[in-house]
């Protein structure tokens, strides 16, 4: 299958380098890789003129096509006519030589698949068991990882998800990729993560990247999920692995983090759920006030209070918000 890798960047030249050399190894290279690059020096631009990547076309948008998703609704309108499949990947991740193999080779396997995602291995531990007698482990497909202390609590107040990972709740709050533990399986999922994702190439003609995610766009990967769910089959391969290294450059600052956590993470529970349940509706506030209350007590219990407390206005913010005015959800 023809397929096309589109990258979206800021400010990362180095990031953005390091992963090009690992799509340099795969032993499935891209027909095309296309650079859309918003920042706002030439520091990228010279970076990669210094070194040859094959069927790479660089772009830099100026400021009415720069954020995340506008970044890559620009890079589909550059995308061959004759690409099957548009990966998309974060400037700051680094592949297994194998990703594309496996990651394409899953549209051939599943012909219903319309999206799927690759998997992230370097952020969790996980270990084969599923003798449920650790009260801080959670359990899956014959796996284990550690609980997160967030789901520990969630649990004790009877908020804990009511799905699989990567799947939505109900009330939302949801276990994501992360979760799935590293069996090498594929798995059929609701949604994934944008920065490691691939899409048939046809879904573009009648779907793009909601501008409503603007700038470092938390979340947009969701909302584009559910709404490609209601048209078809998406799935995560395991065996498609790649590390993520979290460049801290080109991140917002935490109290407007705090804003974008609540405020997106109502829009796309609203995307996935129109028409919520008053019980949902109720165990999504409940949720969301737990979480915030979380977050302050980071004031006292950790190494970055400050931090701690600028996310934790930016969501009190954020939920207040909420009550004059709620974002518009777009088709």
């Amino acid at each position: 299958m023809r397929f096309s890798l589109i990258i979206c960047t800021y400010m990362r030249p180095h990031a953005l380098l390091t992963l090009l050399e690992s799509v340099k190894i795969q032993t499935l290279y891209p027909d095309e890789i296309l650079i859309v690059d918003g920042s706002t020096n030439n520091a990228t631009k010279s970076l990669l003129e210094q070194h040859l990547f094959s069927n790479l076309t660089y772009y830099n948008v100026d400021e009415k096509d720069r954020g995340l998703t506008k970044q890559r609704n620009f890079g589909l309108t550059k995308v061959s006519n004759t690409s099957e499949v548009v990966c998309f990947l974060d400037d700051d991740v680094i592949l297994a030589s194998s990703y594309f193999e496996h990651l394409i080779g899953t549209y051939q396997s599943y012909p219903d698949a319309l999206a799927v995602g690759g998997y992230i291995s370097n952020e969790v531990v996980w270990e084969k068991g599923d003798v449920f007698n650790r009260s801080k482990k959670f359990y899956y497909d014959g796996w284990m990882r550690d609980e997160p202390l967030r789901f520990r609590i969630r649990n004790w107040f009877g908020l804990a998800p009511d799905s699989s990972p990567c799947h939505l709740p109900t009330f939302s709050h949801g276990r994501s990729v992360s979760f799935l533990p590293p069996t090498g399986k594929v798995y059929k999922v609701e949604h994934f993560m944008g920065g490691v994702s691939s899409y048939k190439r046809r879904i573009f003609d009648t779907l793009s990247f909601s501008t409503y995610f603007e700038g470092y766009g938390l979340y947009e990967d969701a909302d584009f999920c559910f709404r490609v769910s209601k048209l078809g089959t998406l799935y995560v391969n395991t065996k498609a692995q790649l590390t993520h290294h979290h460049e801290v450059s080109g991140r917002p600052n935490q109290f407007r983090y705090g804003q974008m956590v609540v405020r997106n993470g109502w829009y796309i529970w609203r995307v996935r759920y129109p028409n919520p349940t008053l019980n949902s509706i109720l165990k999504w506030h409940l949720t969301e006030l737990l979480l915030m209350k979380m977050t302050f007590l980071g004031i006292i219990i950790s190494k970055h209070r400050k931090n701690s407390l600028n996310e934790g206005l930016g969501r009190l913010v954020g939920w207040f918000k909420l009550v004059f005015n709620k974002p518009k959800i777009s088709s």
